[in-house]
């Protein structure tokens, strides 16, 4: 496994074109590897190409991608990258092996980490009606789904609680008479963003309908309860919209909080 990151040239139009598609940036992600057909699919359980885009300000755009095999970006410097000032020792990109950072989760530890997910649930509005897949759009929803118990065993984390004296709402907060996260929790939200865009036209020639995802980033710190599990949350990703730049969770070393003076 690799990791990957990338910096976008943010005043080239080929950069503006691909920031403004999930479905052109995926395709430029995958272009990125020789051995992999656009039809191909990983297998159930399998490791799979994984990209997320971060933006820190308006023209520092980083695309992160974790993959099985080293990827080759030369397209990606050509049209969106600085390719004057690429050479062999510096291509325009940086890739890094996976497996010490996987090697080294285990059990209790903390992490500080960022994902980009699709957080999603199912509804019904009346009675007899078939169940439809829909996104949170609230803050409140959003931090939910992360904090499920159900989905933090199966990704191998919990988030960490906040000691109590950093905590701003009282215990017990609930919002429209349900409990509410607050801030209990070391996890906020940092962006939100519904991205839409429209899919190739069918064999017939009619076009698909539009495509919306909502993708909510995330940042906090995580403490490991199942190492292989996480391992596996790292290189298959989590959730829905995985081809457009969705589910890639990412960790750094966490720093300690600082201690409440008495």
């Amino acid at each position: 496994m690799f990791i990957s990151r990338f910096r976008v040239n943010t005043a080239r139009p080929g950069a503006r074109r691909l920031l403004s598609s999930p479905q052109a940036m995926h395709a430029a992600v995958m272009a990125s590897f020789p051995h992999i057909l656009p039809s191909d699919s990983p297998a159930p359980g399998a490791p799979r190409v994984l990209w997320r885009l971060d933006q820190r300000a308006r023209a520092e755009v980083l695309l992160y991608i974790v993959s099985p095999d080293r990827p080759d970006l030369t397209h990606l410097v050509e049209q969106a990258g600085w390719p004057a000032v690429a050479d062999p020792e510096n291509p325009g990109w940086q890739t890094r092996p996976y497996a010490p950072l996987l090697d080294r989760l285990t059990t209790g530890d903390h992490w500080a980490f960022r994902l980009t997910a699709n957080p999603v649930h199912t509804i019904r509005r009346k009675d007899g009606e078939p169940r439809k897949l829909t996104a949170h759009l609230t803050p409140v929803h959003q931090l939910g789904w992360l904090l499920d118990d159900e989905r933090q065993n199966r990704l191998g984390f919990r988030i960490c609680e906040k000691p109590a004296h950093r905590r701003l709402l009282p215990e017990g907060t609930t919002h429209h008479n349900r409990p509410h996260p607050g801030d209990r929790y070391e996890l906020a939200v940092q962006d939100t963003r519904s991205l839409s865009f429209g899919k190739s036209r069918t064999t017939d020639g009619r076009r698909h309908k539009p495509v919306t995802v909502v993708a909510v980033t995330f940042e906090g710190r995580l403490e490991i309860t199942d190492p292989d599990a996480l391992r596996r949350t790292l290189t298959q990703g989590i959730g829905r919209a995985r081809a457009y730049g969705c589910g890639l969770l990412t960790l750094a070393p966490a720093t300690r909080p600082a201690r409440r003076t008495p």
